[in-house]
């Protein structure tokens, strides 16, 4: 017993002790009674730390728009591209360098995301985050350098390993640190993260696009270098997640790591701890050390389902348009000058969509926002192909362009931020690592090739469609909204111990939110 006459949580090796369970209770009370105003005044260090680990998805953002913006750049289409009208001295990149330089990142990406899992389980968020920066770092050189468009392949290759590290990692340590009721906000910051990387990205070329010499498209590549170094330091001092700590037994520094992320009163510490704790305790009861083969078992085969069509989802609802905005625009008839223009403007109205998707995860629930985000992107996609598939004429090409960037907003304050929410909800706490990985590894294997018909529908040497691509974008989200429909469940408002004994009891997705929860129950 400790001097107040509670129990001492950090000598309770039992989940099931009374003392330990009353503390539990408590910190589960206090984390439904917490609204998200409370929450955020006394977490105030869980929200930056949460930020600093989103905010390593800028790299990966800022580089995908930047291959985006490459093959639009006047300078870079004559120094790799093929001439394709001698009369107007127009160049354009081939179909298949253009894929190949959009999918070498996420191919890198790939590997990193199933590296992360077991490497973060062995070293945690925040290590596993320090290496991944240091390699980013490194990568940076090879892109830099390169002399031909083989070795920029090479370079986004390489870049795309330590991308997979960020993107499985964020939402995982996000989750776990921030109280119950701001897990929406913060996780949403993912979204946001890609937002700044697209602004960046936009006004370098936009700046740099008049220039005719190498260094229109190697400025923007040197840009990189400004987030590794600052990030890797602040993570440095950074607190590891209490949850990966509690899973590894370092009950001791969990308790430390939850004073620093909350206020550090004891009391509310070790309610936090406790809940944690038991938390952790059911989980191991039930399933052991955590391996790959776990994810595709019973209950938690729902989960990885769930988490894969979320993450490989993002790829279908036109969110491809936003990734090569400049490029859409262009092949919509916009002129150069006026499409990079256009692509800034998207990136910041990019930027004020996720801001408004703090205020809307906080208003509804996650399913709602998914369905009725997916389900206005399809009415817009469907327009899109109408008005490209009537006669062309300057009102038509900005309707395109101004269809496109209304799309993207749609995805950033719904689709796009609430995906990474739902994500790191629904996986247990004991396969996080791995699930999110997993998770992510199902994105690329869906935009890899999704990149290559991007680029087939939009290029000149390829099929041509411009907004006629509309079609089949509003198709494969249709897909994605029946899927969501029959397998989502709302996790909002629920504690992970909660979103487990759901999961265990294989309640219908559409009752998720009406069944009720006692908050006695260790199922």
């Amino acid at each position: 017993m400790s001097s107040g006459g509670k129990a001492d949580v950090l000598h309770c090796e039992d989940g099931s002790t009374p003392d330990l369970l009353d503390y539990a209770f408590e910190g589960e009370n206090r984390e439904h009674e917490m609204g998200v105003w409370e929450a955020a005044k006394s977490h105030p260090w869980a929200c930056l730390w949460a930020f600093v680990m989103c905010f390593t998805i800028v790299m990966e953002s800022f580089d995908m728009f930047l291959n985006g913006n490459f093959v639009a750049l006047g300078a870079f289409q004559r120094q790799y591209g093929v001439l394709i009208d001698a009369a107007n001295d127009i160049y354009a990149i081939p179909t298949r360098w253009q894929s190949a330089l959009f999918q070498a990142g996420q191919c890198g990406a790939f590997v990193g995301v199933l590296m992360a899992g077991p490497i973060t389980d062995r070293l945690g968020y925040r290590w596993t985050t320090i290496l991944a920066l240091v390699l980013m770092n490194a990568t940076i050189f090879i892109s830099f350098f390169a002399d031909s468009l083989a070795v920029l392949t090479v370079g986004q290759a390489l870049e795309g390993v330590p991308w997979g590290l960020f993107i499985a990692n964020s939402p995982a340590y996000a989750s776990e640190v921030v109280p119950l009721a701001l897990r929406g906000a913060c996780t949403a910051t993912l979204q946001m993260s890609w937002s700044i990387g697209g602004i960046i990205v936009a006004a370098a070329t936009y700046g740099y696009n008049q220039r005719d010499d190498q260094w229109a498209w190697r400025v923007p590549l040197a840009l990189q270098w400004i987030f590794p170094t600052p990030l890797l330091i602040l993570v440095f001092f950074a607190p590891e997640s209490p949850w990966w700590l509690i899973r590894h037994g370092r009950k001791e520094e969990a308790l430390r790591s939850i004073k620093r992320l909350g206020t550090g009163d004891p009391e509310t510490a070790q309610q936090t701890f406790a809940m944690v704790q038991r938390t952790v305790e059911i989980e191991t009861q039930m399933g052991g050390n955590p391996r790959f083969l776990d994810l595709f078992k019973g209950t938690d085969l729902r989960r990885t389902i769930i988490i894969c069509l979320m993450y490989a989802s993002q790829n279908f609802a036109g969110n491809l348009i936003a990734n090569q905005a400049t490029f859409f625009f262009e092949q919509a008839g916009i002129s150069s000058n006026r499409s990079f223009e256009l692509s800034l403007i998207n990136s910041c109205l990019g930027f004020v969509a996720n801001v408004c998707s703090w205020f809307i995860s906080s208003w509804f629930g996650r399913r709602t926002i998914y369905l009725w985000g997916t389900a206005t992107n399809i009415t817009l996609l469907i327009i899109l192909g109408i008005c490209a598939s009537i006669k062309q004429n300057q009102s038509t090409n900005y309707a395109q362009a101004c269809l496109g960037i209304i799309i993207s907003f749609v995805f950033a304050g719904t689709l796009g931020p609430i995906s990474y929410t739902i994500i790191s909800e629904t996986s247990s706490v004991r396969l996080r690592a791995l699930s999110t990985g997993v998770g992510r590894a199902a994105y690329y294997v869906a935009e890899i090739p999704m990149i290559y018909l991007a680029s087939q529908m939009l290029n000149t040497t390829g099929w041509n469609l411009a907004g006629k691509c509309g079609y089949v974008w509003a198709a494969t989200a249709c897909v994605c909204w029946i899927g969501a429909y029959f397998c989502l469940p709302e996790l909002k408002h629920r504690t992970y111990r909660e979103s487990d004994i759901l999961f265990n009891r294989k309640v219908a997705a559409r009752k998720f939110k009406s069944t009720v929860i006692s908050v006695t129950e260790n199922e």
